[in-house]
């Protein structure tokens, strides 16, 4: 019963050797939020779990040696106190305590004493039963939360039984000599059963993935950088937070910077982003050769008045309808320098150099070079949390076009600069109107994010929330 509550507590916690780009903080109030909600699942649970057999002898001056087992044992009525949750700064890790534990159970019992061998069923009451567990809190060779125990100390304040069925009245006259060396037994169980479950939820650890694949084209490593960060009001956990294409696997050529989570105790989680997540994402896809595109006349909308053709092009590039009358063109889109995010109070910036190379379609489906653009550009969009979902706006800074080379002759680039800002505006409104609306906050099967505040600050993003369990049936399975 109690592993389970250390047991959970560590699983809600998960999210100093290089700087982490993610910082992943339970604050005080979610611990506490935690411990609430996981005492009331257990306190369920315990009236649905059976209890291993209790096997063990007794000497009796006047009879000898009796072997006996309590087989079947459930539990009928459990009064769980909540249980004391606390940062442990000097392993550093979790302390728990529960204190007052009163339990009622009953099962079958067998005994045997020499030749004779009887059996029945019995009740039993367990009274002030006092745990006390000290975990700690680790990372291993490979970045996983690591956890193992520090202490334990268990109490049993005392045992009723009540013996039924077969010659109980005979066994009953020795509860004396039973009640002693069952509480021993429970007393004795109670530590290796918690410890047990540590060692279990360290094996699990240790078999999770720290990596995982977002997409086909981009990993995500969200191994530990260093070990966990505990005071006496919160656990932080640093995650390298690095995007790897997995075509190349190549580290960018910029790191992580240091950034300073503010305290917020007023809510149960703060999550802080940095710029380097965001932009060792870009270098994946960049490294990758990914962040290029083809355009075709197709992809443009039929209301549109411009269209990718010599003769719609005409007006903004006078000779090209008369080197190439009534060729469809394409468009080829692409980054030449990597796109950088910057993170600033209130503002994520985002400046894209990129070039655009135009081919003339000839009839037998080669594509003929006619000219290359370079496109210098810089957008800035506000982001924030509302109503349970992420929000956002965009809007454009600088927009720039400049003839870098034409196998069609000089032409000027104002209208097609012009148009191109026109059309980039247009869908601008139209991502703007999605952003507005928002995407739903990320939650898990059991947990969703509430009250939540988004702040962008100067190289990272701060992201402050409550959070709502969400039992099913099944509870945390």
């Amino acid at each position: 019963m109690f592993p389970s509550v250390i047991v959970v507590l560590l699983l809600i916690s998960l999210t100093c050797g290089e700087n982490p780009a993610i910082q992943v903080i339970l604050n005080n109030k979610g611990l506490q939020y935690g411990k609430h909600v996981v005492a009331g699942w257990i306190q369920e649970q315990l009236e649905l779990i059976t209890l291993p057999d209790i096997s063990g002898h007794i000497d009796i001056r006047i009879f000898g040696t009796v072997d006996y087992t309590l087989t079947g044992i459930t539990v009928t009525k459990c009064d769980f106190p909540e249980p004391s949750v606390e940062f442990f700064q000097d392993a550093p890790g979790f302390k728990t305590s529960t204190l007052g534990l009163n339990v009622a159970i009953t099962g079958g019992w067998m005994t045997h004493y020499g030749l004779i061998h009887d059996h029945g069923s019995f009740n039993m009451a367990i009274f002030s039963v006092d745990v006390t567990s000290v975990v700690n809190l680790g990372k291993d060779s490979n970045g996983h939360l690591s956890v193992t125990s520090v202490s334990c100390d268990a109490r049993v304040g005392d045992v009723d039984i009540q013996f039924h069925g077969g010659a109980s009245w005979i066994i009953q006259h020795l509860v004396d000599y039973f009640k002693g060396h069952i509480r021993s037994e429970i007393e004795g169980k109670i530590c290796p059963t918690v410890e047990e479950s540590i060692l279990n939820l360290e094996c699990n650890l240790q078999a999770m993935n720290v990596s995982f694949d977002v997409n086909q084209d981009l990993t995500i490593d969200l191994a530990l950088t260093g070990t966990p960060v505990i005071d006496a009001s919160s656990l932080n956990l640093g995650l390298k937070g690095e995007f790897y294409s997995i075509k190349s696997h190549a580290e960018p050529p910029f790191g992580a910077q240091p950034f300073t989570m503010p305290k917020q105790q007023g809510y149960m989680l703060s999550v802080g982003l940095s710029e380097f997540t965001l932009n060792s994402a870009s270098y994946g896809y960049y490294s990758a050769g990914l962040l290029q595109v083809s355009i075709n006349d197709s992809m443009i909308p039929p209301s549109s008045p411009v269209h990718l053709n010599t003769s719609s092009m005409g007006p903004f590039i006078p000779q090209l309808p008369k080197l190439f009358p009534g060729l469809q063109m394409s468009l080829t889109v692409y980054a030449r320098e990597l796109p950088l995010f910057s993170f600033q109070p209130g503002a994520v910036e985002l400046g894209f150099q990129g070039a655009v190379k135009a081919f003339a379609i000839q009839s037998n489906g080669t594509q003929t070079p006619l000219f290359k653009l370079n496109v210098d550009s810089k957008f800035s969009s506000k982001v924030w949390a509302a109503d349970g979902k992420l929000k956002g706006s965009l809007k454009m800074d600088n927009f720039t076009l400049a003839l870098v080379t034409s196998e069609i002759g000089s032409f000027k680039t104002d209208a097609l600069e012009t148009i191109a800002k026109m059309g980039t505006t247009l869908l601008l409104a139209n991502l703007n109107e999605k952003l507005g609306k928002g995407v739903v906050l990320p939650r898990t099967r059991h947990a969703q994010l509430v009250n939540t505040v988004l702040e962008v600050r100067e190289g990272f993003i701060a992201i402050f929330s409550d959070a709502q369990v969400l039992l099913a049936d099944g509870g945390f399975i």
